[in-house]
């Protein structure tokens, strides 16, 4: 079954920047498994707990909003040596679209009262 599937990525927006810039995703502090789950075509949204990580702003908005792009994880090399995986995202033109107003609407979010609160890690 090829059918298209949807993912949300939790990053602070200014981490979301950088991805939007580049054409990129990066997950879960750049490993690879999310990553090689996801499949071209396949829609994918950010989701921004905070402005900055780790204790920036509340934001709590939905900040890019695209579809994964052709072509198989690959491992960035920054200069810092960190070398994360990454997958090319094509990212259309969106702006932030708070949670709080969606929530109802989510049927993925099954705590309601919880929604738009995230815990989790950066990438």
């Amino acid at each position: 079954m090829n059918s298209r599937q949807y993912w949300i990525g939790v990053v602070s927006k200014s981490h979301v920047a950088i991805g939007v810039a580049g054409g990129f995703t990066q997950l879960n502090h750049g490993k690879a498994g999310p990553l090689e789950r996801m499949r071209p075509g396949d829609g994918f949204a950010f989701y921004s707990p905070r402005d900055a990580y780790p204790d920036g702003p509340l934001l709590q908005a939905f900040t890019a909003i695209g579809r994964v792009g052709q072509g198989e994880i690959f491992q960035a090399e920054p200069a810092d040596g960190f070398r994360p995986f990454r997958r090319a995202v094509e990212y259309l033109p969106a702006r932030d679209a708070p949670i709080k107003p969606l929530i109802d609407d989510l049927t993925f979010i099954r705590s309601k009262q919880h929604g738009g609160r995230c815990s989790g890690s950066d990438s």
